[in-house]
């Protein structure tokens, strides 16, 4: 797999080898970048969301792909955000990018996943608030 894309950003298309939960292994496949492009020491991560088939059968926060072939993906398919995982950025490749209304509605549902019960999350008084692009 070639190296990393420079300038991956959230929106991003990218094939990256996918962890499982329920396996121990990998599967390169699609996914959907949600950071702000490398995050952790020296960008070397990336925080992305599964991509799968749209054939499988749906979950409740499944986000259908509008055009996926403009996406850079070979078949109908949709974003399950209840998926994240943390790849190293250099294993990902770019393929293409989700449009703005499809990406803007995976931060909706990432947002309102991330925000239940946040209001515990204080450090010293201060709330520590989602970010947005």
């Amino acid at each position: 797999m070639p190296g990393s894309e420079p300038g991956l950003a959230p929106g991003d298309v990218v094939r990256v080898p996918f962890p499982y939960v329920d396996r121990n292994r990998r599967q390169h496949r699609p996914a959907l970048v949600v950071s702000r492009g490398g995050i952790g020491p020296g960008g070397g991560l990336l925080w992305v969301a599964m991509i799968t088939s749209a054939a499988n059968q749906g979950w409740a926060d499944d986000v259908l792909i509008e055009d996926h072939e403009a996406a850079g993906l070979p078949v109908a398919s949709v974003i399950r955000p209840v998926k994240i995982a943390t790849i190293e950025t250099a294993r990902a490749e770019r393929v293409g990018r989700l449009p703005p209304a499809s990406f803007a509605r995976v931060r909706a549902i990432l947002a309102e996943l991330l925000a239940a019960g946040t209001e515990g999350w204080k450090n010293e008084g201060t709330t520590w608030p989602i970010a947005s692009t």
